[in-house]
């Protein structure tokens, strides 16, 4: 049984990720702080691993505008301490790393999208599409990846970047777009949201877990390689928050604009997964209506 070290494992992604691979691999979540580089280091090459998953980060895009210093640190310099440690290994292990579609940032098309110009037909990025990050936490992701590139071309270290998209379905935590929407509905005649006009795209978390299985059981198939992940399904705040008012028969208000502008504010984010799909076979199967059903029941039960 081959032996895989998690980092984040008790995130949204890590509790359903271990959950879906623990029959057929052996698993052991890091312990000890990314930042404590010695004590990391002692643990990875104890355990030498076949396989590091690397989920662990700061997430809250907007609190990372605030909060800059912690989110490198956690961010870029604990995926440094990580990979320093990997290379100590007598077989360096490969390595799948949990990146952003938050590094495309800013794009040509963001600034007639601000200008409420719409083109006919929305762009999907790609690993060929240009970085521009525009928040703290995705200039520190985007770092990550080249110190990854940098060690598989220093050192050999075999790799697969994962770009995640929008992930929704969680049961604990709404602090993100889709459980804030549906608690705030459901508990209340008041959303209060952000900006409208930003079109992003979303991916159930059946699906996204389905997706990381899939790379890590075809590693070889995606070695070395940066992924995207869809849908294509690209929609705006203002008709996704719609979308969920329609599902609950909720006839309330939206407020917009009540939280703090974002610095240089990200008008679209929109992926596919046709690389992942050609490499290895995967594709989505929950649609966006049915996620946004599935998560509401979550959510009704703990409201």
């Amino acid at each position: 049984m081959k032996k895989i070290l998690l980092t984040g494992s008790s995130g949204f992604v890590g509790q359903h990720l271990i959950e879906q691979l623990q029959s057929k691999y052996q698993i052991h979540c890091l312990i000890h702080d990314l930042r404590d580089h010695a004590k990391v280091q002692e643990e990875i090459v104890s355990y030498s691993p076949d396989l590091v998953i690397h989920l662990a980060a700061r997430t809250e895009v907007e609190k990372s505008f605030y909060e800059q210093t912690e989110f490198s640190e956690i961010n870029y310099v604990g995926t440094i301490n990580l990979i320093e440690s990997l290379i100590k290994c007598k077989n360096i292990p490969k390595l799948c790393f949990a990146s952003t579609m938050e590094v495309y940032g800013w794009q040509p098309v963001s600034d007639l999208i601000e200008q409420g110009i719409v083109p006919d037909q929305l762009p999907v990025f790609d690993s060929n599409t240009p970085t521009n990050p525009n928040a703290p936490y995705a200039v520190a992701k985007l770092a990550c990846e080249k110190y990854i590139e940098y060690a598989n071309r220093a050192y050999g270290l075999q790799y697969v970047i994962i770009r995640q998209t929008n992930s929704y379905g969680r049961k604990d935590n709404n602090f993100f777009v889709t459980e804030q929407i549906i608690t705030q509905m459901l508990t209340g005649d008041v959303c209060k949201l952000g900006h409208k006009t930003p079109y992003r795209n979303f991916l159930f978390i059946s699906d996204l877990i389905d997706a990381w299985e899939t790379v890590i059981d075809q590693f070889d198939n995606c070695a070395n390689r940066i992924f995207t992940l869809g849908p294509n399904n690209a929609i705006t705040i203002e008709n996704y928050a719609n979308l969920i008012a329609g599902k609950l028969n909720w006839n309330g208000k939206i407020v917009w604009h009540t939280k703090s502008h974002r610095p240089g504010e990200i008008y679209i984010l929109n992926s596919n997964e046709q690389d992942l799909f050609r490499a290895t076979g995967w594709k989505p199967k929950i649609d966006l209506s049915d996620g946004i059903n599935m998560t509401i029941k979550i959510w009704k039960n703990h409201v």
